[in-house]
């Protein structure tokens, strides 16, 4: 008997694992690669699973705030995929190390030149973008998923606090405080002093996204090993109880 229950619990445990892991890429994400410090620049990845079993991800669509624009991004270049980047004139002109800049990006949008993403996989897409605005403590970008059976997913729900996750979240990115010389990774540090010619942006991307990966996989590895943990301690404690 005794046997029995913590073979249930340990089963209850690992399902609870795997309902962690579809939680946690169960819609369109944004997460910085480092940090996003305020007033600084970074390199951050919109991380797409594909939710579907009989159609592929061929297209993301990513809108940035117009109430907080950024004046500079720059994709990574991504095997498989071309990326077109769209500006816009803007109300209010943004100055930026001295010059003011009056256009900012409004859209990236990334389509698949051959399967994209298939079932059963997810892609990231890294940019490197700045200035972060300093007046805000995070940005929301609503993005758009397109399959290739012309299905559309629209993230565009903005979470709001004390409230529960909505059906389709908008990807939100939490910014950390402003360091003392506002730089970010390595590459943006170059574009700030204008002397990247864009390859060190690409090359601190790809570094961040492999960290961001395995950063992930220890996440879900530890938080399985609590769970399956604390699954087993209360069968045992249950069994004991019931011999009392």
């Amino acid at each position: 008997m005794k046997a029995s229950r913590i073979a249930a619990a340990t089963a209850i445990a690992g399902s609870a694992v795997l309902a962690l892991s579809g939680t946690a890429f169960a819609h369109v994400g944004v997460q910085p690669e480092g940090t996003a410090a305020k007033g600084g620049y970074a390199v951050v990845d919109f991380k797409v699973p594909n939710e579907r079993d009989n159609a592929s991800t061929t297209e993301l669509e990513v809108n940035f705030p117009a109430d907080h624009p950024l004046a500079s991004v720059m994709p990574q270049p991504l095997p498989g995929w071309s990326v077109k980047v769209t500006k816009s004139k803007l109300d209010k002109p943004l100055t930026m190390h001295g010059r003011k800049i009056d256009e900012a990006v409004t859209k990236v949008t990334w389509t698949a030149d051959g399967k994209g993403i298939e079932p059963g996989f997810f892609q990231k897409f890294p940019l490197s973008v700045g200035a972060l605005p300093e007046d805000t403590d995070q940005l929301v970008f609503k993005a758009v998923q397109t399959y290739s059976n012309k299905e559309v997913v629209r993230w565009i729900e903005v979470p709001q606090e004390g409230q529960a996750e909505p059906e389709n979240p908008a990807p939100v990115l939490e910014l950390s405080a402003a360091t003392d010389d506002h730089h970010g990774t390595s590459a943006a540090d170059d574009e700030k002093d204008g002397t990247t010619d864009g390859k060190a942006g690409h090359t601190a991307a790809a570094e961040g996204a492999e960290g961001g990966s395995d950063t992930t996989a220890r996440v879900l590895g530890v938080a399985g090993i609590v769970i399956g943990a604390a699954g087993v301690a209360y069968g045992l404690l249950a069994g004991r109880r019931r011999t009392a």
